[in-house]
């Protein structure tokens, strides 16, 4: 968990009195029990380190800071533009309009703690991690799961593979993908749900699966509203898609219920027959 912020900071960018670019981003930390300091006389413990993030302007600085295992956020101004920072997740160009959302993720990228993504009334819906794996197998377990969609891998060191080279490279490079659907109260994997790229289509599409016993309850129709909303809203899309293989009635009920329109286009995948929804923002 987020808890400090360093600027690691030598004398010539203290000049550019960064103090003064960063009160609103101050009191936002300061909201969220984030600390945030200057200067380069911090001596921290290894936990305190874990929960710190470093922000620096010197490409020595950032891979001193690397190599001491410490989570670095690379920053670049008009002193420095030309700064490689090999390596680096992400680098930070306008501090002055940085807020904690933007340290808290770029921190658990590098942490590998998965991001948050919404909330609704009954459900958390976040990034996949590999401990949701053996979760993933018991609601795939029942038949009617699997029965128009593709299943997990028989063995779960395989699934537990794909699902760490999903975190890294999908989770990654788009920061979406297909996310755990948890319930609230119970803080139980109910499902998944999210917005993806199929290879060969021009669309995002819309992917989800609620687990038996939380069906007909309207999770299905609660998650994946608000998911549409966030890829419109926060991913800036104007276009989903969902593919409906033929048969399935109760995905094509739901897809019509969240506003898609049932195309006449017909596509198939791994040998199966689908329908093509769509739905505009």
């Amino acid at each position: 968990m987020l808890q400090k912020i360093i600027i690691w900071a030598d004398e010539k960018m203290l000049q550019q009195n960064i103090w003064n670019r960063l009160s609103g981003l101050c009191h936002d930390l300061q909201r969220h029990g984030v600390g945030l300091s200057v200067g380069k006389q911090e001596q921290l413990s290894a936990e305190e380190a874990e929960n710190t993030l470093y922000l620096t302007d010197s490409e020595e600085e950032y891979r001193a800071l690397r190599q001491k295992g410490r989570y670095v956020l690379p920053y670049r101004h008009e002193g420095n533009k030309e700064a490689g920072f090999a390596g680096a997740l992400y680098v930070l160009e306008q501090i002055e309009e940085a807020d904690y959302e933007a340290f808290d993720m770029a921190y658990r990228r590098m942490a590998g703690l998965p991001w948050e993504i919404l909330t609704t009334k009954r459900c958390v819906v976040r990034e996949t991690t590999v401990e949701d794996v053996k979760a993933f197998y018991r609601i795939y377990a029942d038949e009617s799961i699997t029965a128009y969609m593709e299943d997990l891998f028989k063995d779960p060191e395989e699934e537990i593979a794909y699902t760490k080279e999903y975190i890294e490279k999908v989770y990654g490079f788009y920061g979406y993908g297909l996310w755990t659907v948890l319930e609230k109260e119970s803080g139980q994997v109910i499902g998944r749900a999210g917005v993806s790229w199929r290879e060969g289509f021009d669309l995002p599409e819309l992917g989800f699966v609620i687990g038996v016993p939380w069906q007909r309850q309207g999770y299905a129709y609660e998650v994946c509203s608000a998911i549409l909303a966030y890829a419109g809203e926060e991913l800036g899309m104007t276009q989903v898609q969902a593919l409906v293989m033929e048969g399935n009635k109760k995905s094509a009920a739901l897809c019509e219920k969240l506003g898609f329109t049932q195309s006449n286009e017909r596509v198939e995948v791994d040998g199966e027959i689908h329908t093509v929804w769509v739905v505009r923002f």
